[in-house]
C-alpha cells in the first residue's frame, strides 16, 4: 500500500509518497509558480519525480490539498487566496494532466485529516484541526473521515463573527472576506500584528511578539493573552457545537509556547458545559501535515511492486 499526496500551497508545492504504515518513501518541495498552468505543470513534473525516487511501478491516484474550496455545484475553485485558482476546475484539470484519478480537498480539512490518521489526533473518534497562520481555518473529522458539509464549507470557523465581542472589539478589524469582526481577522498572524499596533502603537510580526513576551514584556503578554481568550471564544462555539475528542492546533502561531494551554484554560469561561472534555494539543506533523493529509484522502491505493 502507499499514497500520494500533493499540496498546493501559496509558496511551495509539495509532493509525498507515504508506505503502509505511513513512512515517508519519498517527498520533494518546488516553488510555486504564479500562473496557473504552470502550477499544474510543476504539480506533474513532482509526481513525477517522486513516483520514480519510490519505485512506484504505476500510477498512484493522487490527494490533492489546496487553498479554497470547489463549489459542488459548478465544479469552479472559490475562496482561495492564490487567487489565480478560482474559477478553474482544478479537479478536472489535475486529473487530465497528470492522468489518473484525483482527490482534492481544502488544504486544512487535509490537515486535520493527517492529525487525526496518526497525529496528534490518533486514536479519537472526532477531531477539530486548526490552522492558526496568515489565515484561519479548520477542519472536521468523525471516525477517520472528513466531514466537508454539502457545500464544502465544513470547518470554516475563522469566517464566523468573534463570539461574545466587548463594546471595544465592535465591529471589529476588516476580513479580507469583506466583512467586520471575522475570526480570522482578530486571530490570524497579520489579526494578532494588527492588535498590537493598535494597542501600542508598535510594529511587530506576530514571531516578534511571541519573542518578546518570552523575555516578560508586559505589552506582548497582554498582546497574547487577548490573542489566546480570542480563539478560545471561537473555538468554544466549535465544541458547543461539534464537541470533539481533541482539537489539534497547527499553522506558524501554534508555535506560540503556551498556546495550547493557555487556550485550554480560557474554554471553561465559554463553553456550555460544567466542564470541559475536549483535549487541546499542538499538531505532531508540523508543517507536513498538509501533505500527508492529502495522502491520506486515498485510503485503499496500491503502491509499488
Amino acid at each position: 500500500m502507499a499514497r500520494l499526496g500533493v499540496d498546493l500551497g501559496g509558496t511551495k508545492i509539495e509532493a509525498i509518497i507515504l508506505g503502509d504504515q505511513g513512512q515517508i518513501m519519498a517527498r520533494r518541495r518546488v516553488a510555486t509558480p504564479s500562473d496557473y498552468l504552470a502550477k499544474l505543470d510543476a504539480i506533474r513534473s513532482l509526481v513525477h519525480a517522486i513516483e520514480a525516487e519510490a519505485g512506484v511501478a504505476a500510477p498512484l491516484p493522487a490527494g490533492i490539498g489546496h487553498p479554497g474550496s470547489l463549489n459542488p455545484r459548478t465544479g469552479l475553485m472559490r475562496n482561495a487566496n492564490s487567487t489565480e485558482l478560482n474559477g478553474h476546475r482544478l479537479d478536472a484539470d489535475l486529473a487530465r494532466t497528470l492522468e489518473r484519478p484525483v482527490r482534492l480537498a481544502n488544504d486544512a480539512n487535509c490537515f486535520a485529516l493527517s492529525e487525526a490518521r496518526d497525529g496528534a489526533g490518533a486514536g479519537a473518534g472526532s477531531v477539530f484541526g486548526v490552522i492558526l497562520g496568515t489565515g484561519v481555518g479548520g477542519g472536521m473529522v468523525l471516525n477517520g473521515q472528513l466531514i466537508e458539509g454539502s457545500g464544502r464549507l465544513g470547518g470554516e470557523w475563522g469566517h464566523t463573527g468573534l463570539p461574545w465581542s466587548s463594546a471595544e472589539e465592535t465591529p471589529g478589524p476588516s476580513c479580507k472576506c469583506g466583512r467586520d469582526g471575522c475570526i480570522e481577522a482578530w486571530c490570524s498572524g497579520p489579526g494578532l500584528s494588527a492588535d498590537h499596533q493598535r494597542e501600542t502603537g508598535e510594529t511587530l510580526a506576530a514571531a516578534e511578539i511571541a519573542g518578546r513576551a518570552s523575555t516578560g514584556d508586559r505589552a506582548a503578554l497582554a498582546t497574547l493573552e487577548r490573542h489566546h481568550d480570542r480563539v478560545a471564544r471561537g473555538l468554544s462555539s466549535v465544541i458547543n457545537i461539534f464537541d470533539p475528542e481533541v482539537i489539534v492546533l497547527g499553522g506558524g502561531l501554534s508555535n506560540i509556547p503556551g498556546i495550547d494551554t493557555a487556550i485550554r484554560d480560557a474554554l471553561p469561561r465559554y463553553v456550555f458545559s460544567d466542564e470541559v472534555t475536549t483535549r487541546i494539543c499542538r499538531h505532531a506533523h508540523g508543517d507536513s501535515s498538509g501533505v500527508r493529509g492529502a495522502a491520506w484522502l486515498w485510503p485503499d491505493t496500491r503502491g509499488p511492486s
